[in-house]
């Protein structure tokens, strides 16, 4: 039987290299024969170090973490990851599944949430959403600018005043919303449903995490461009004059 062309490529054809982390050897070659057999390449890691080693030496396009791991647990990797500069998309597998433990990953930079026992057709799918929100396989390029901010949907690049930014693939859907609907009022169950098209609980404080993200990220220079909108949600745009 032909299989399709790998996939999904970005912009340079390359294609998506996954990390996977979990401490289970069974669990992690379920996984990366599920991602192989669909055309993305693989890298395997059992403790949490050394996903933190592996990302370091070989940074990858996502990495698939499990929580439990018997070091450092997914929550404390993800979040050095993030405080040492890494962007790289971190999707969630674990166990636990209370709205808490949800929220605590989405707010430690996490994008996705996958609870075991789980299906290998929607983590692949959870894969392909995610790397998509990344730059992989975006929309048709077009170039959003809004002021001095631009974003291309098709390469993930994000600059300010000439300036590239770096984000994590849930912070640049979020931009990538915001500049579509540039000067309109944006409703947080609008935002929520749509940047984490799960369910959470519907927790706000993982929307307000992300945009203080955004905030430190593009708005450290003058034009402020995110607006609160008090009692509503929230606004991209230049000052009015």
């Amino acid at each position: 039987m032909n299989r399709p062309p790998p996939g999904p490529p970005g912009s340079s054809g390359r294609i998506p290299r996954i990390l996977v982390v979990d401490d289970e050897e069974a669990i992690t070659d379920l996984v990366t024969m599920a991602l192989r057999y669909e055309g993305f390449e693989t890298a395997t890691a059992f403790t949490g170090q050394q996903a933190l080693d592996a990302v370091a030496t070989a940074p990858p396009d996502l990495v698939v973490l499990d929580v439990m791991l018997p070091d450092l647990d997914g929550f404390a990797v993800c979040a050095r990851l993030r405080s040492r500069g890494e962007a790289v998309p971190a999707l969630f597998l674990t166990a636990r599944e209370t709205t808490e433990d949800k929220v605590r990953g989405l707010t430690l930079g996490g994008d996705d949430y996958l609870t075991k026992p789980f299906g290998v057709s929607e983590l692949v799918a959870r894969v392909r959403a995610v790397l998509r929100r990344s730059g992989w396989s975006g929309p048709d390029g077009t170039r959003l600018v809004v002021a001095d901010l631009e974003l291309e949907p098709g390469t993930g690049q994000v600059r300010r005043a000439g300036r590239p930014v770096d984000l994590t693939a849930t912070e640049f859907k979020l931009l990538s919303y915001l500049m579509t609907n540039p000067g309109r009022v944006l409703t947080r169950l609008e935002l929520l449903d749509h940047v984490w098209n799960h369910d959470f609980g519907g927790d706000a404080r993982v929307l307000e995490t992300y945009i203080s993200y955004l905030r430190r990220k593009i708005d450290d220079v003058e034009p402020r461009l995110i607006h609160t909108v008090r009692g509503v949600g929230y606004s991209l745009h230049p000052p009015r004059r």
